[in-house]
């Protein structure tokens, strides 16, 4: 049957997590491109990895621990991004190697953690998305929807000119907070089925894909939104298929959509400007000559 891989509970649950993860992820990555914060989701899952750590190690959900401390350390990111201006990168480079190397270390210190597990969080795994992870993955995503869409105006505005919008009375830092603590569970989000080490990718690349063809905010996250959807699923279908790793296939056709809609955006751009020049030159034949001025011109 076309339509099998439906029929085992765990598919049931990762394709739900897919398509989750596939409208979250862009829904607050084309905000950070806009901020040219493309990385930022990388520096986070790294942090994250402390909390699925701690999770294994208190026995409880690794999810919404990873949740926790994912928030608090893109808090710190923020944090320091305002008032690390001189060793702000030593700063956050630490936060970032400190938060992997404490989840390698708290799981391996745990009894029910284990190098399998690691991996499952760090590339993400169809099998190991339980019950438990979909009330929260849902949970999660509702949240970064509600922000992303909802907020839309004024995030787009702190994005593109910080002074600007300061100036029109937004509370900028409150935003910023905002969109650091949306990406740390996007980030949270997402573990289960990219990973933690690829989430990143599935933030930018699906963003940047809908821009090579649209020049509308608009249109471009809701572009952004479809070619994410689109590659998580098929990804995920892939993985059960063919048994290859869901995160890793995902990032790939992610990476196919960008280079196919470049390369179907070069000539539409060409034939664009072709067209404009065209329009140019025929409205430069149709304006008459100007009449010569006579002295009773009043200037």
């Amino acid at each position: 049957m076309m339509l099998e891989f439906l029929n085992p509970p765990f598919m049931q649950r990762a394709l739900l997590a897919a398509v989750l993860v596939g409208i979250t992820a862009p829904a607050i990555g084309i905000y950070l491109v806009q901020r040219r914060q493309a990385l930022m989701g990388d520096g986070i899952g790294h942090v994250a990895m402390t909390g699925v750590g701690l999770g294994f190690l208190l026995s409880t959900n690794p999810v919404w621990m990873a949740t926790l401390v994912a928030v608090a350390g893109s808090v710190v990111m923020e944090l320091i991004r305002w008032y690390g201006r001189t060793r702000g990168d030593i700063a956050l480079a630490m936060l970032f190697y400190g938060g992997m190397a404490g989840g390698v270390m708290l799981i391996n210190l745990s009894d029910t953690g284990s190098n399998a597990n690691l991996t499952s969080f760090l590339f993400g795994s169809l099998s190991t998305v339980s019950d438990e992870d979909i009330t929260a993955i849902v949970v999660l995503a509702a949240f970064v929807v509600l922000v992303t869409v909802g907020l839309r105006r004024q995030l787009f505005a702190v994005s593109q000119d910080e002074e600007f919008a300061r100036v029109t009375g937004l509370p900028v830092r409150a935003l910023n907070l905002l969109v650091a603590v949306t990406a740390a569970v996007t980030v949270t989000v997402a573990m289960r089925v990219v990973g933690l080490l690829l989430v990143s990718a599935l933030m930018v690349v699906p963003v940047a894909a809908a821009q090579q063809i649209s020049k509308s905010f608009k249109v471009t996250f809701v572009l952004a939104v479809v070619i994410g959807t689109a590659v998580t699923l098929a990804g995920t279908v892939t993985s059960y298929y063919q048994d290859v790793p869901p995160g890793a296939t995902i990032v790939l056709l992610a990476i196919a959509a960008f280079v196919l809609l470049t390369a179907l955006a070069t000539p539409l751009a060409r034939r664009r400007a072709k067209g404009r020049e065209s329009e140019e030159d025929r409205c430069t034949l149709e304006v008459p000559a100007a009449r010569p001025a006579s002295d009773d011109v009043r200037v």
